[in-house]
Parts: C-alpha cells; sequence; structure tokens
C-alpha cells in the first residue's frame, strides 16, 4: 500500500465520520425535542419501548445517543429503570439503519446530494432547512468518503501480510476483541460498523472474517454509555450495565450459532453480490434476534444489574448528591437537556428538604430532652444541607451557561431560590438545637406550658415541610394555598404566644433570660414558615414553566 493510498484512506474515513456526524447533529436539530418528549411520556409497555427506542435511533441516527439520553433520563428520575431495558433494545435495532442505508449504492450521486445539502445551509436562512440541508450534505459527505476508503482499501487485497492479519479475525476471539476495541476507540458502533463495510466493498474482507468483529463491534458501543454513567447515580449505572449485558449476551448466542451452524454462509447467500449488505444484514439480524430472546426476560437484567451493583446507604456521610450529574452539560448529546436538568435540580432539592426536615425535628426534641449524639447527627446534616446548597449552585449555573434556552434557564433558576431558603431553614434549626444546649450546660429547662407552645410551632412547621416534600411535579398543585394558610396560622400563634410570654415573664413564672431564649425560638419557627412559602411560591414557579413548556 503506497502513502498516497493511506492519506486517501484516511481522508475518506475524515470524511465518512464527519459526514455521519452532520447527519447525527442535523437529525437531532430537527426531531431533538420531539425525539424527547416521546421518551418522557413513554409507558411500561415492553413493546411500545422497543419501538420508542428503535425509533429514535433510527431518526437520530446513532444508539450512542439514545443511550447517553436513557442514562441521564433514569438519572433524572423521568424513567424507571425497568423501562429503560426496552428503550436500550431499541436502540440496538435502531442503530442497524445506518449500515444498511451504507449497503445502498449511491456513490455516483454522493457529490450531488451533498450539493443539495450545501446549498440548503448556504442559500436559505432557515433554521429547518438548515437541519435538513445538514443532514442531506452529511449523507453526501459519508458516501463520497465511504468511496475515497473503499478505493484506497483495495492495494491491500494483495499484500500477504493484511491478508494474514485479517483471515486471525476468524478466530472468535481475536475478532470480537478488534471490533470491541476500536469501536470503544471511536464510540460508534455505526461508524465502526460503515468502516468494515469500506473494507468489504474493497474486496479485503470477507464475511466469514468480518463476522466476530460484528459482534464485537456491538459490544464495544457501549463505553460511550460507560463514560456516561461516570459521576451518576447508581440507577445510571445500572442502565450501563444492562446495555453492556445485552450485548456481551447476545455476542455469546451468535457465537454458539456460528460456531455450530453455516451462519455466515446463510446470510452471504440473501444477497452474494454485496457485501456491504451481508455485513449490514449480520448487524441487523444480531440485534433484532437478541431483542426477541431477551424481551421476556428485561426483569431478569435488571435483577442482574442490581446483584453486580446493589443498593449502597451513606449518602449524607459521603458528602455527594443523589441526583445531580452535570456531565449532561459536557457530552455530545443534547436531547432533552433542560428537562434532565430541571428533574434531577427537583429531586436533588426534595433531597435536601428530607435533610432539613429531620434537623427541623430533631432541634424541636432537643428542646424536649437534651441528647449530645443527636445534636452532633444534627449539626454533620448541616454541614450536608450547606454541601447541598452549594452543589445546586454550582449545578444551576452550569445550566443557565450551557446556551439553553432562556424559559427552560427560567425555572432552572428558580432552584437557586429554593435551595436559599432551605439552606436559611436548615440555620434556624441549628439555632433552636444551640438554644437547647445552652439550657442543658445550665442544667436549665422551658416550661411544660412554653414547652407546649413550641410544640404547635413544631407541628405547624411540620406541616408546611411535608406539604413540600412530594414524588412529582404535580403534586404542587395548590401548594401556594394551602402553605399559605399554615403560616397565617404559625403568624397568628407567634404573637399569642408571644402574649402569654409577657404575661408569664410579668408573673415572674420564668426569667428574663428565659423569656429572651423563647422568644428567639418562636422566630426561628415563625421564618422556618416564611421560608417554606418562598419555596412554596417557587415550586408553583417552577411547575408552571414546566407545563408551559411541555
Amino acid at each position: 500500500m503506497k502513502l498516497t493510498d493511506l492519506f486517501t484512506m484516511l481522508g475518506g474515513l475524515a470524511l465518512f465520520l464527519y459526514g455521519m456526524t452532520m447527519m447525527s447533529n442535523g437529525l437531532e436539530l430537527a426531531a431533538g425535542n420531539k425525539m424527547k418528549s416521546i421518551l418522557e411520556k413513554l409507558t411500561t409497555n415492553r413493546f411500545l419501548g422497543v419501538g420508542v427506542g428503535a425509533i429514535i435511533t433510527a431518526v437520530i441516527q446513532s444508539s450512542s445517543a439514545t443511550t447517553v439520553m436513557t442514562v441521564g433520563f433514569v438519572n433524572a428520575g423521568l424513567m424507571k429503570l425497568e423501562n429503560a431495558v426496552w428503550v436500550i433494545m431499541g436502540a440496538n435495532i435502531g442503530t442497524t439503519i445506518t449500515g444498511q442505508l451504507i449497503a445502498i449504492d449511491i456513490t455516483a450521486l454522493a457529490p450531488v446530494i451533498a450539493f443539495i445539502g450545501v446549498a440548503l445551509i448556504a442559500f436559505f436562512k432557515s433554521k429547518k432547512l438548515d437541519a435538513f440541508g445538514t443532514i442531506i450534505a452529511g449523507l453526501g459527505i459519508l458516501f463520497m468518503g465511504m468511496e475515497m476508503m473503499s478505493g484506497a482499501m483495495v492495494p491491500l487485497r494483495s499484500s500477504p501480510e493484511f491478508v494474514n492479519i485479517v483471515s486471525t479475525f476468524e478466530n472468535p476471539l481475536v475478532g470480537i476483541l478488534v471490533g470491541a476495541v476500536f469501536t470503544a476507540i471511536i464510540q460508534s458502533s455505526s461508524a465502526s460498523v460503515g468502516i468494515l463495510q469500506a473494507l468489504a466493498k474493497s474486496g479485503v474482507i470477507t464475511l466469514p472474517s468480518a463476522i466476530y468483529v460484528l459482534f464485537g463491534q456491538n459490544i464495544g458501543t457501549c463505553i460511550t454509555a460507560v463514560l456516561a454513567s461516570i459521576g451518576t447515580g447508581r440507577n445510571a449505572k445500572r442502565t450501563t450495565i444492562i446495555h453492556l449485558s445485552f450485548n456481551i449476551i447476545g455476542t455469546v448466542i451468535f457465537v454458539i450459532i456460528s460456531l455450530l451452524f453455516p451462519f455466515a454462509q446463510l446470510m452471504e447467500s440473501l444477497t452474494p453480490t454485496n457485501i456491504p449488505a451481508q455485513i449490514a444484514n449480520v448487524h441487523t439480524v444480531f440485534n433484532v434476534v437478541t431483542t426477541i430472546l431477551l424481551l421476556p426476560f428485561g426483569d431478569k437484567l435488571v435483577k442482574l444489574a442490581f446483584m453486580i451493583l446493589p443498593e449502597k446507604e451513606g449518602f449524607e456521610d459521603k458528602m455527594s448528591t443523589k441526583y445531580l450529574d452535570e456531565s449532561i452539560f459536557t457530552n455530545d448529546y443534547h436531547i432533552g437537556t433542560s428537562t434532565i436538568a430541571n428533574t434531577q435540580l427537583f429531586n436533588e432539592t426534595q433531597n435536601m428538604l428530607n435533610v432539613v426536615q429531620k434537623n427541623v425535628q430533631r432541634s424541636f426534641e432537643l428542646i424536649v430532652k437534651y441528647d449530645e449524639e443527636k445534636h452532633e447527627k444534627l449539626l454533620r446534616d448541616e454541614k450536608y444541607i450547606d454541601y447541598l446548597n452549594k452543589e445546586i449552585i454550582q449545578f444551576t449555573t452550569n445550566a443557565i451557561s450551557s446556551e439553553l434556552p432562556i424559559e427552560e434557564s427560567k425555572s432552572i433558576g428558580l432552584f437557586l431560590k429554593t435551595s436559599g431558603d432551605l439552606e436559611r431553614v436548615g440555620d434556624h434549626a441549628v439555632n433552636i438545637a444551640n438554644r437547647a444546649k445552652k439550657l442543658h450546660d445550665e442544667n436549665e429547662s422551658f416550661s411544660d406550658e412554653a414547652v407546649a407552645e413550641i410544640a404547635i410551632m413544631n407541628d405547624l412547621t411540620k406541616n408546611i415541610l411535608t406539604e413540600l416534600n412530594v414524588l412529582n411535579r404535580e403534586e404542587l398543585h395548590n401548594i401556594i394555598t394551602k402553605v399559605d394558610n399554615i403560616e397565617d396560622s404559625i403568624d397568628n400563634m407567634t404573637h399569642e404566644f408571644s402574649v402569654n410570654q409577657l404575661k408569664r415573664l410579668r408573673n415572674k413564672t420564668c426569667t428574663v433570660e428565659h423569656s429572651a431564649l423563647y422568644t428567639e425560638t418562636l422566630i426561628d419557627f415563625e421564618r422556618i414558615g416564611d421560608h417554606g412559602l418562598n419555596i412554596a411560591i417557587a415550586f408553583d414557579e417552577i411547575r408552571d414553566d414546566l407545563t408551559s413548556m411541555a
């Protein structure tokens, strides 16, 4: 192979990969929001899930994009792990469309197709036409790159060294390893299958030599999802495990079939004169058959993922967020990013609210009966509350600066206010706990009457925090009215109990110092109510904004 042939091959590969990227980006621009909406509304029906995964991947021509999106949705709580199984299966089917498209020989028209696409981009000022122009230009460039690669590889047919290397691919282990490693490097099974088709078209490789490489390519494509799951929640990591398990199980099944039956010869007989089509057909059959075989065992794949990655407690002690995943702003696939960001923030503020609730209750319990260990636990969780506030601020800042639409950034920005109010509620709980410690250290306590009044304030604030603690945003309907009514009761009780305390002070049934501590405690509970109302207002605005965007 001459040096000029090598340069031509590299140039062809560059055009091929760039064309594929252009097509994927154009399709994402044209249909991204619709694809996001379909995934969000996915039902638990396994057949619908497979269909949705296949259609989305066929449209955006990237199983990696669909899988990364699915990982993000699972991590955000938008999709259950059980539903993600079907989408992943469908994505593996949808990704075979690219290979089938490449098998259609339209190389003679490739320059014309590329020109039409570029003309749509250059001569018309329309976002929609830009998207379609990018798709068409990408398709033309992809086939031009394919033709360049195939032509440059023809001399390899007469190279004994390369023929010997290719012949080793008929060894299942070697072929699978080569396919998996190469696909992991370029992070696209569609691209690696296309390159394999280019080799076949030039006559360098036959189907029996390529078949195990094809199986390995299905494993190698999982690397993108693996990378996307780094730093995510455990369910998101389990989604990646399911994706990897699906392709490994499929590979084992088809290696056994290929060794026991003339599978390669059968696939060759379907299109004897079109080797790229043979490779595309094997890729399609592999994923369709594996999906059919594993469809009844989706729940078993979920259980396998839980066995490999079991539940793990102790998020709070390890100072980690449960739901925030900043990789959604850095990966190459942006479908559904704003929805994922909003849901992650909502879930993380609910996580923060859970910790705040515990601390408010602990602070009251310390007033009733002081316990050093409980106070230390409260202070540890206060550090966790501060940590979550800082992480939410960082996440929202990254989200807003990631060029999301203004209306979507607005709802994300409201979480800054929410986390700030929650952090202040945590501070008030610490204030109350510190007063309990002061009384304990001085061997003093509030009167039974004062404690009973504080208990009423605690119950009212508990009711507010309980109203705010919901499973999903739909439960926030009419939340302002509910919280506002409770907050009015807190204001009324604060006034009434302050008058009662003045009477006790006048009757000398309490000291001036105790009276000051009691009044400050009342104020802390009253402020908790104020912050609760602020959070309710923010949640209501968030719900309205997201409803209007749906």
